[in-house]
């Protein structure tokens, strides 16, 4: 991960940007993003630039939040941050700090672990050439029916924003002309702040860590590079998507610096409830209802499957709530499918007919244990 956004990490809350406590679970953070996310997307703010900054704030908490292994390191980098070993700190100060360097002096030994590479994404390298700034990420949202998640395919995505402007390419320079070195940074795309004991790398504020400049701006998108128009794709949905399964497209978000590479596009998918499936990661689930006499002397009874009906086989004396496995009948999965697991639930009839009564009733009489003995009481 790059030092601007380990930047980022130390100075915005993101849990607060999601208005959830930091101890929320995965379920909590991702409804209050899709909320807030559905209040703020462009599409429902059309022109609104604020809306529009606080869509991509939102988007950037939940990629970090919403991935367990980037909150991990995000609530590190917190707990660092606020006990003072952070952007700004070691531990015991830095000189004139209190804790003890050369002047007052007290040594401290302490294991790092592998903070190497988040303090040299901090403060930076001054061998080489920084890579240009690239354009932000976009998402946005999907749905598709159960039966379109099971058989995959392709839908069509509209997004409103930047792209690239046609007639320069992206480049921000007038057609027939290109741009030149950035004089402010030589070309690097970073320039060097002294911060004490360390220099620290930060983004050429002039190219904006492209490392070049446009001297004759295109006129169609003012030396952007960029243009605000509707852009149309159409994303390929693999076969068994599940609710809330994010999709990258690379290179489709927004255009960076002129010249500098472009963001991704991130495709969350909504998929819709099924009226007899339900499901639990690659298996789906099914409720079958059954008679007393199937469930009591045992029966085959027909069940439904994504692709026809298969036959069932229920034992005698199955109780109520019993689930069995159909193997192969469930979701799409890389190499397979997973399972069906059906539970059967003994029906009990509303109306029965005379001899329905009469035939319990015989049956009711011909029962010698109550299913209650074991209560301690025989009624």
């Amino acid at each position: 991960m790059n030092g601007d956004v380990r930047r980022e990490w130390f100075e915005k809350d993101y849990y607060q940007v999601l208005g959830v406590p930091k101890n929320a679970s995965g379920a909590e953070i991702k409804k209050s993003y899709r909320k807030l996310a559905q209040q703020f997307h462009p599409d429902a703010n059309p022109g609104n630039k604020e809306a529009e900054e606080r869509f991509k704030e939102i988007s950037a908490a939940y990629d970090v939040l919403g991935d367990a292994d980037k909150r991990k390191q995000y609530d590190q980098v917190r707990d660092m941050a606020t006990s003072g070993f952070g952007a700004g700190g070691f531990p015991g100060g830095f000189p004139g700090g209190g804790g003890g360097w050369p002047g007052g002096v007290r040594y401290e030994t302490f294991d790092v672990g592998n903070l190497g590479d988040l303090f040299g994404g901090l403060f930076g390298s001054r061998q080489g050439a920084a890579r240009p700034a690239r354009g932000d990420d976009l998402e946005t949202e999907v749905s598709v029916s159960f039966d379109e998640a099971m058989r995959g395919g392709t839908v069509p995505v509209r997004i409103q924003g930047p792209a690239p402007c046609q007639a320069c390419h992206g480049s921000g320079a007038e057609p027939g002309t290109s741009p030149a070195t950035c004089p402010q940074c030589g070309g690097a795309g970073q320039v060097a702040t002294n911060q004490g004991l360390f220099s620290m790398a930060q983004t050429c504020p002039r190219c904006r860590g492209s490392g070049r400049v446009v001297e004759h701006p295109c006129k169609a998108c003012k030396g952007t590079g960029s243009v605000r128009t509707t852009r149309r794709f159409s994303v390929r949905i693999p076969a068994g998507v599940k609710d809330g399964a994010r999709i990258r497209l690379g290179g489709r978000g927004e255009p960076g610096p002129a010249g500098a590479a472009p963001g991704d596009l991130y495709v969350r998918v909504g998929v819709g409830r099924h009226p007899l499936f339900g499901r639990k990661g690659n298996d789906l689930t099914l409720d079958v209802p059954v008679t007393f006499a199937e469930a009591a002397l045992g029966a085959n009874v027909q069940v439904p499957t994504l692709n026809g009906a298969v036959t069932l086989k229920v034992p005698s004396g199955t109780p109520s709530g019993k689930t069995f496995r159909i193997r192969g009948k469930g979701a799409p999965k890389r190499g397979g499918f997973g399972d069906l697991l059906v539970t059967v639930r003994v029906e009990v009839p509303q109306k029965l007919s005379r001899d329905e009564k009469d035939l319990l009733q015989k049956l009711q009489l011909a029962q010698k244990d109550s299913p209650r003995k074991r209560l301690g009481v025989e009624a």
